[in-house]
């Protein structure tokens, strides 16, 4: 991992929790400090809790939360749908874009991405912008093709390193107990590290990328200890605070 840029373990918790799911977070809030030293961390519940858990780390510098989507417009006739300023209202610092379940469920675009990470800019809060390749294109050799497609549409031209973390989230590793070898990671994260240096200098140098897709306690070591991987976008792991705070630790 690059010395210089500081790590980030988020924890995407998708479509699960429920009031009682404050356990779990209370027990994470209690970890966070032993890795603080080492990693940021991000935690990103669904937007019942939002709120809730916002308020209970507000005291907290060691971990912060975080929202899995927002609507691209601050207000309107959207019903159901949520505004990057809701979101920074309710406590969160930072918001997920982009990731596979939102492309394959609802139809989002890349130039959807782009405006949803711009909407994240507009509210202040720093964007989390999610690429990755399903198994048929991984199996027909398009895996790069897909991503800097995916990097040059989805990625506006203002990112920088303290408003955009792109995680590399392959689309046939996401829950799958399936993860690519630390070769493959190696390689396709040098990539992207290539791709946002070309396109933002400096600034794409010192962007955090995080690898997800079926990350745990047993292999986290292994995939944080990859070069220009800079933490983790974590799923199923993150629900429970032994196995967040274990990835985290393993930093």
């Amino acid at each position: 991992m690059t010395d210089r840029i500081r790590p980030l373990i988020a924890g995407n918790w998708k479509m699960n929790g429920l009031k009682a799911s404050m356990a779990e977070f209370e027990a994470m809030l209690a970890g966070a400090p032993d890795v603080a030293a080492k990693a940021d961390l991000l935690v990103c519940p669904p937007a019942t809790l939002l709120a809730s858990f916002a308020d209970r780390a507000r005291a907290s510098a060691a971990l912060a939360v975080g929202a899995q989507d927002c609507h691209p417009v601050a207000s309107g006739a959207h019903t159901g749908d949520i505004s990057a300023e809701m979101l920074a209202d309710a406590g969160a610092k930072a918001i997920i874009v982009g990731h596979s379940e939102r492309r394959a469920d609802h139809g989002e675009s890349d130039v959807i991405v782009h405006q949803k990470v711009e909407a994240v800019w507009r509210a202040g809060l720093t964007a989390i912008a999610c690429i990755g390749e399903t198994q048929h294109q991984r199996d027909t050799g398009e895996t790069l093709a897909i991503l800097r497609g995916q990097l040059n549409l989805s990625l506006p031209d203002g990112s920088r390193a303290d408003n955009l973390v792109v995680a590399y989230e392959p689309v046939w590793a996401i829950g799958t107990g399936l993860t690519p070898t630390a070769g493959d990671v190696e390689q396709i994260h040098g990539f992207i590290r290539n791709l946002l240096t070309e396109r933002f200098s400096a600034e794409g140098a010192r962007m955090r990328i995080l690898y997800g897709g079926s990350v745990k306690p047993s292999n986290a070591a292994e995939l944080l200890a990859v070069a220009n991987v800079n933490g983790a976008l974590v799923g199923g792991a993150s629900l429970k605070a032994a196995d967040f705070l274990a990835i985290a630790k393993a930093v």
